[in-house]
């Protein structure tokens, strides 16, 4: 199988890439920098171009069977206007599985089910850009005809592969508090070939 990852070289992307390549999958890397791309393997190629180059996405997505997708906001709706250009071409290419690494904000609040959790009483966040963009990305995929799953790690510190996940569709888990890095890639990995959480977004937590 081949699969373009986005967001390669970040704490979860490279944790993704070795998973991939451990599962004798083809990996497709678009990368601003090769520089931080530090493994050689026969089935990585590395692509250097920009996920707001509609032409750059395009290339990077030819003969794909899907999209991981670990990006990171930036504070400039990066992830948002990724997932504008990127889904069109999806659509058009007929690749419809997409798993996308979100936040636990764009999680339903379990004090008021009726706003998201960066919204709520339970949000500890001072400041909302990077969830207002998580959320601008969830309504695009939620609008489009593709197979997407949102995987929503709460606290994210750097930390390994433990694979004790818990896991819920679109609420994070009672008393939810981390999850590593590892856990997170690993989560996303597995979802993205066994389709548990089609068309949802899913909370985890250690």
């Amino acid at each position: 199988m081949k699969i373009l990852l986005l967001g390669a070289t970040g704490r979860v992307g490279s944790f993704l890439v070795d998973l991939l390549l451990e599962a004798k999958c083809e990996v497709i890397a678009l990368v601003r920098d090769e520089q931080k791309i530090t493994i050689h393997h026969e089935a990585l190629t590395v692509l250097k171009g920009n996920m707001l180059n509609e032409k750059d996405l395009n290339v990077a997505l030819e003969n794909v069977d899907g999209v991981i997708s670990a990006l990171n906001t930036g504070g400039e709706n990066i992830l948002s206007k990724t997932m504008g250009l990127l889904i069109p071409l999806l659509e058009m290419k007929k690749i419809s599985r997409i798993v996308t690494i979100g936040t636990a904000g764009i999680l339903q609040s379990r004090v008021d089910p009726t706003i998201l959790r960066y919204k709520s009483s339970e949000s500890k966040r001072k400041s909302t850009t990077a969830a207002t963009d998580h959320e601008k990305a969830y309504n695009l995929l939620n609008e489009s005809l593709l197979d997407w799953t949102i995987v929503c790690p709460t606290y994210l510190p750097d930390g390994p592969i433990t694979k004790n996940i818990n896991a819920e569709k679109n609420y994070l888990p009672i008393d939810g508090q981390r999850i590593t890095t590892g856990d997170t890639a690993y989560f996303a990995f597995k979802e993205f070939f066994e389709c548990n959480f089609s068309k949802s977004r899913v909370g985890i937590c250690n």
